[in-house]
Order: structure tokens, then sequence, then C-alpha cells
């Protein structure tokens, strides 16, 4: 019988948002409602934070999670999640969920384990979901993806691909692959589920040359060759990146959106020691 799960790197340090990981919106550490999000995924046999710093590790555990210590040399949360993996050989199957999505769909969890399950060779599986505006897609923050007829990764890039030659941007609710035309510009999230030998392998290879260049891992894994599915649906979960999102998530929890309540538990005594650290 094949077993999934789930891990969330998390790290103290950030350049734009440090202690990112037990920042409260809506009453809870953000790291806590990506947990709990999780732990809503039928499909995941575990769920495991993986940090190398113990005031997350304390937290996590006052709320009941399952910590992984880790090394603090690590380049990148996937490398952190490969540590984990590495000593879970009981798992077929790695779910890599950011620490910083709150909102992740725990069915999208799951249609990942499905869709790992069903076809053996999609060897990573990840999400992506149509620009609603312009201004958004041509973002280098944000990261695009192009996919074949068969849902399969072309290419990842901070640029507006595929170039509108003609000039014209087609929003989410206008042209969609949902709609009667193929939408072709895709926000990539940052999620993804792994052969848990694929990801053992894909963090033995060396950093490749399109990856130095845009910055982003997953080309690594185009440029050897492995495929990458991308499951698209219509619409993604926002991130928090930096403490401006962190409070315009606030305020919209706050009337009601995604079902979290309003009033969250109150901090822990260890967490309240973190805060004040």
């Amino acid at each position: 019988m094949t077993k999934a799960v789930g891990i969330i790197p998390a790290r103290w340090s950030s350049t734009r948002f440090p202690g990112k990981p037990l920042h409260f919106i809506a009453g809870k550490p953000l790291l806590q409602h990506v947990w709990e999000r999780c732990r809503q995924a039928a499909k995941l046999d575990s769920v495991i934070i993986a940090t190398d710093d113990m005031r997350i590790a304390h937290a996590a555990f006052d709320w009941g999670a399952e910590v992984a210590l880790t090394s603090p040399r690590h380049a990148s949360g996937t490398d952190r999640v490969a540590e984990v993996a590495r000593k879970a050989k009981k798992f077929t199957y790695v779910i890599n969920v950011q620490g910083d999505e709150p909102l992740i769909d725990p069915s999208l969890i799951d249609k990942f384990i499905q869709k790992l399950d069903s076809n053996r060779k999609i060897e990573i599986i990840t999400a992506a979901h149509p620009f609603a505006d312009a201004a958004e897609a041509a973002s280098p923050h944000q990261v695009k993806v192009v996919i074949d007829l068969n849902g399969r990764a072309l290419y990842f890039s901070r640029a507006l691909i595929p170039f509108p030659r003609s000039g014209g941007f087609q929003p989410a609710e206008k042209s969609g692959r949902f709609g009667r035309r193929p939408f072709l510009f895709l926000r990539h999230q940052g999620i993804y589920g792994f052969r848990r030998d694929t990801l053992l392998r894909f963090v033995r290879w060396k950093p490749s040359p399109l990856e130095r260049t845009e910055s982003l891992e997953q080309l690594r894994a185009l440029e050897n060759g492995v495929t990458v599915h991308v499951l698209v649906t219509r619409h993604g979960s926002p991130g928090v990146d930096t403490p401006k999102e962190a409070d315009a998530l606030e305020r919209k929890l706050q009337v009601g959106t995604h079902g979290f309540s309003r009033h969250g538990r109150r901090a822990s005594s260890a967490l309240k020691r973190t805060r004040s650290t």
C-alpha cells in the first residue's frame, strides 16, 4: 500500500519577513494555518513540519504537530524536505507544501496524490492557475509556466511567457482553460508532489544553467529530463511574502472568507515567548 507524507519546510530567517512562520493571522500563527489545511487532506498519511529553528519547533509542538529538526545549511526548502524524506522510507509520495500559503486547498493535495498514483510516468506534479490581470502576469515576482497539450511543463519563467505577439492579454474571466479557448497565461503555484526516489535524485543534481539564470529550481528537473505534470485549477491560494500581505490576508479572513474563524485560539506561553524574542 502506497503512503503519502506532506512536509512543510519552515525557516525563521527571511529578508523581507523575519519570523514569518509564527506571525499571527486571524489569531493563529501563519504556519499553523498551513498545517491545519494539510491535515484536512484525506490522502495524506502524515504531515511533518521541517525546520532548523527551535522557536518554530517549540511552537509547532505546542499545537500538536509532528516536527523534524533539519540542518541549518540547506539552500532551499526542497533540500530541507528531502532530508526528512530520506529518513521517511515508508512513504512513496512526498508533498512539499510551502509554509507561507495558509489557504492551500486540501483537495488539491489529494488530487496530486491521485495523479501520482494513477500515472507512473509522472515523477513530479505541481499546480498553476490563470492570471487575473496583465500587470500581475508581467511581474517578475510571479512565476509563469507554459504547458503542452497533455499538461506537462515546457518551461517556467519570471518573464511573461508565452509572448503575446498580437499584444493581447486575455484575463482569466474572458479566456481560459475552463472556457471556450485554452488559457495560455498561467501562474505557477509553489506546491510540489514528488515520487520519493525522484526527490532524492533531484537534490543530488547540481543547480542547472537555466535554474541559475531564472533562480527557479524547478527548471533543474526539466533540464535533467524529468516530466513535471501541471494541474491547472480555476484559482490559486495567495502566499504571504511580506507583512503587508499578511495584513491584507488578515482583513480578508475577518470578513469570513475561506471559512476561517475570526477568532483563533490564543497563543500558548511558548508562542508568546517566541514573539517577544
